[in-house]
């Protein structure tokens, strides 16, 4: 939990321009469930609320009191019930709170209606997904995605405030800043600087576009690391990579991308990208917004998917982080390049870890680790080099001194594992390369060239 103190009561302008008092750290935080019909691995209402309360506290807000509303029909003005509404802006009255969570999508006419009911800020699922990631970027290219999702939330509000991006804390405003006591947001201007933006991330397109084809050149294969949010991606990208990226319990705790060249046991490198994690309800505009750095996934030779196996509703994180990479285009037919990390085993006790052990031996698709104290650490790099090898083979080729074009194409083309000088004045390269740069090498060397058992 941030160590940011919350504030202390003040007067706010929130959209209409209608004066609110209260604590503006203090939340209380509303998740509303639909009845709706049970389904296989459906996660459970306190089971939400508890990752609204993670999500909550993830920005150093203060929670004074949460709870679940169930909701059986829709209220187009307010989402849920009079009664409740009457019901939460008692609580909210009694708590002195200046900012109410809601839990799922709220319309611009719902959170308007609910702000002036409540007499407090309210952000829905959204507002505070894009709040946390907000303050998290810290990269240019992280500012820019999470500003651009930020830009296209903000307008679809009937009414809000524009800060004219001149923010005195994190985030995007929802909870403070000079952006509340400025003029209402004009969609023309927000439009201008959406369409900067896509300008802008347009170029970083491009610009990863030259990366991985620097990338393919080396060429080293890409590993990337995805998963649910506090799955342990960071902590086992730590454990692999010998890096310090910043790992903590906590939602959301990293979210720019980060890459590291890693080598594997039988000496092939390659390259580990750890990405941002993934969450249930991950808003539409955030997954477009983030896909520049997400191609890293889709374009990925292997594909780890971590989960926290000591969660009770691993199944339910699962199923969330599937739907999100099929949005990606990552179907059932690249499932092949992915291998499940069944993470956080040392959080498991008897039975239960003897059911994981059990089951993955009789997976290939699977590995039971723990990034924390190493276990199943070897045994996930094999699988790795397992998997890359099916794309992969090790040809010899005797290349005569004097053809030094021949000799940069190997090294830039392929993986060169070994270099030996024989006594008749020629080079033996034993290199790693895949099908179709071995078609390509196979033209150039001919008989000079075999593919190693």
């Amino acid at each position: 939990m941030s160590s940011r103190k919350p504030a202390r009561a003040r007067s706010v302008t929130i959209g209409d321009g209608e004066a609110h008092t209260g604590q503006t750290g203090v939340a209380v935080v509303v998740h509303v469930e639909p009845k709706s019909p049970a389904t296989e691995h459906a996660r459970s209402a306190e089971s939400r609320l508890e990752e609204a309360l993670g999500l909550t506290r993830a920005i150093g807000l203060l929670v004074a009191q949460s709870l679940i509303v169930p909701l059986a029909t829709p209220k187009p003005a307010t989402l849920i019930g009079s009664g409740k509404v009457d019901e939460i802006a008692t609580i909210v009255a009694e708590r002195d709170a200046g900012l109410v969570i809601v839990n799922a999508q709220l319309s611009p006419i719902q959170q308007r209606n609910l702000e002036r009911a409540w007499k407090a800020k309210v952000l829905d699922r959204t507002g505070l997904i894009l709040e946390i990631f907000g303050e998290r970027a810290s990269t240019r290219e992280g500012t820019l995605q999470v500003e651009l999702a930020h830009l296209r939330y903000q307008k679809s509000r009937l009414v809000r405030s524009w800060t004219h991006l001149e923010r005195q804390r994190g985030g995007f405003g929802f909870l403070g800043g000079p952006g509340e006591s400025q003029i209402e947001a004009d969609r023309r201007l927000i439009q201008e600087r959406i369409a900067r933006l896509e300008k802008q991330l347009g170029d970083v397109v491009k610009t990863r576009g030259l990366h991985r084809a620097g990338r393919s050149r080396v060429p080293y294969p890409v590993v990337a690391l995805v998963g649910y949010t506090n799955a342990g991606k960071s902590t086992l990208f730590n454990r692999l990579t010998n890096a310090q990226v910043l790992a903590k319990d906590m939602l959301f705790a990293t979210l720019d991308p980060t890459m590291r060249v890693m080598t594997l046991p039988r000496g092939r490198k390659v390259i580990l990208s750890d990405t941002v994690g993934f969450i249930s309800d991950l808003p539409t505009a955030l997954i477009a917004a983030f896909r520049a750095t997400l191609e890293e996934v889709v374009a990925a030779d292997v594909i780890l998917h971590v989960r926290d196996v000591s969660h009770h509703e691993t199944e339910a994180q699962a199923k969330d982080v599937l739907s999100v990479l099929e949005e990606l285009g990552i179907s059932e037919d690249r499932r092949e390049h992915m291998i499940e990390v069944w993470n956080k085993a040392d959080q498991l006790e008897g039975l239960e870890y003897a059911k994981y052990e059990a089951s993955a031996a009789r997976r290939p698709d699977c590995v039971l680790v723990s990034a924390v104290d190493g276990t199943g650490v070897e045994e996930l790099l094999a699988r790795v080099e397992e998997r890359l090898s099916r794309t992969a083979d090790i040809y010899s080729v005797t290349v005569a001194p004097d053809d030094g074009k021949g000799l940069a194409w190997l090294h830039r083309r392929g993986e060169v594992i070994s270099r030996k000088d024989q006594k008749n004045g020629k080079i033996r390269i034993e290199v790693r390369m895949d099908e179709d740069r071995a078609g390509q090498a196979k033209a150039m060397f001919g008989r000079a060239m075999s593919k190693l058992a």
